[in-house]
This record gives C-alpha cells, structure tokens and sequence, in this order.
C-alpha cells in the first residue's frame, strides 16, 4: 500500500478493487494504491520479541505521551481515546515493544479482529523506532502480510525495529505475535521526513 496524500478526515472515499490492484479514490485524485507483493519482500519484517512483561515495562518509555507529532493518530496518539492506544517504547537496541489487547469492537464478522486493526497495529510500532520527534516523518509506503488473526481481549505483543535510512527516508519493519509466540502479523514501512516546522 502506497499512500499518495494525506487521507482526508470525514470525507468518504471510493474503494476500486480489480485483479491487479485497489486504489482509494478521494473527491479529487489518489489517495492510496495497493498490489499483490511477493512474500519474500517481508523477508527481514520478522523481529525478534521479547516477554510480554519485558513489552509492558517499554510501554513507560514510550516517548509519544509527552511529545507526539501527531497526537490524534489512531494508532498511538494520547489525543484519540477510540484509537488504538499503542504505547511502542524503545528497548536500547533499535527495536520498540508493546502490548496489545484487541478491543471487541475490532472484530469482523468471524469473531476475530478485522485485518484492517491488524494494518494499524502494525503501523506505528515501526514508526517509534524513528526518532519522531527530531526526525518527524509520515508514512509512506507499507507492505503487509496477515499470518493470523486474534480473538478480542486477547493478549498480543508488537515489536518494532528501525532499518537503514537514505536521505528523507526511514525504513522500519514490525511484528505482531500472540502471547504464546506466534507470528500472526508483519510488516516494512517507508517513511518519509517532513519540515519540523510544520509542527512549530
């Protein structure tokens, strides 16, 4: 999935799906596209996890409850109380960790979580790995793979880790496991930098 500009909020948007790729059409022009990858570009998206204790206690080191670019954002922002409310923190080694407790209404109509939530979930742990408060960055671009799915109020452990940089671009992957070590998710990111002076 490619975004190409911000998704406008409380604007509905056209979703058109055909063999070879989905785009998300706004009232003027693309907003995102997405097609098929092979799996093998997910290859270095599987990162190492931690205890869930060890995932609970980086949470207090989350960064973004004091200084988030985007405090609003579904994923991790302090601002949404319907969102998310991931708290990635760093562990020292260029990976974050977090827990996750899917809420019930997250699910789809098989009873667990809507892969949809599982997109987000793996959308900002990777983006903490980032400095974003010096280094302010959007996503760009993220490649996903849905091994598993959940089921609400089940306990989940999500590890990011930053991956190389090349001028205005981050690369970060994520992973998503059940408490009992199963990959269910993952993910790579592209992130582009923006002027901080946005945020001024």
């Amino acid at each position: 999935m490619t975004l190409r500009l911000p998704p406008p909020l409380e604007v509905d948007l056209n979703l058109l799906v055909d063999s070879d790729e989905a785009k998300l059409v706004g009232p003027e022009s693309l907003t995102a596209g997405a097609i098929p990858v092979p799996a093998d570009v997910l290859a270095d998206a599987t990162i190492d996890p931690v205890s869930p204790e060890e995932a609970h206690a980086a949470e207090s080191l989350y960064r973004g409850l004091v200084n988030h670019p985007f405090p609003g954002c579904f994923g991790c922002g302090p601002a949404n109380p319907e969102g998310l409310q991931l708290r990635p923190g760093l562990l020292g080694d260029g990976r974050t960790a977090c827990t996750w407790h899917p809420a019930k209404d997250l699910v789809a109509a098989d009873g667990l979580v809507d892969p949809v939530y599982l997109w987000a979930a793996l959308d900002c742990p990777g983006g903490w790995s980032i400095d974003l408060e010096g280094r302010p960055s959007v996503l760009g671009q993220m490649t996903a793979a849905i091994d598993g799915r959940p089921s609400p109020g089940e306990l989940c452990l999500i590890m990011g880790r930053h991956l190389a940089e090349d001028g205005r671009k981050t690369y970060t992957a994520t992973t998503l496991y059940n408490a009992g070590g199963l990959v269910l998710a993952r993910a790579r990111h592209t992130w582009i930098t923006v002027d901080p002076a946005v945020f001024n």
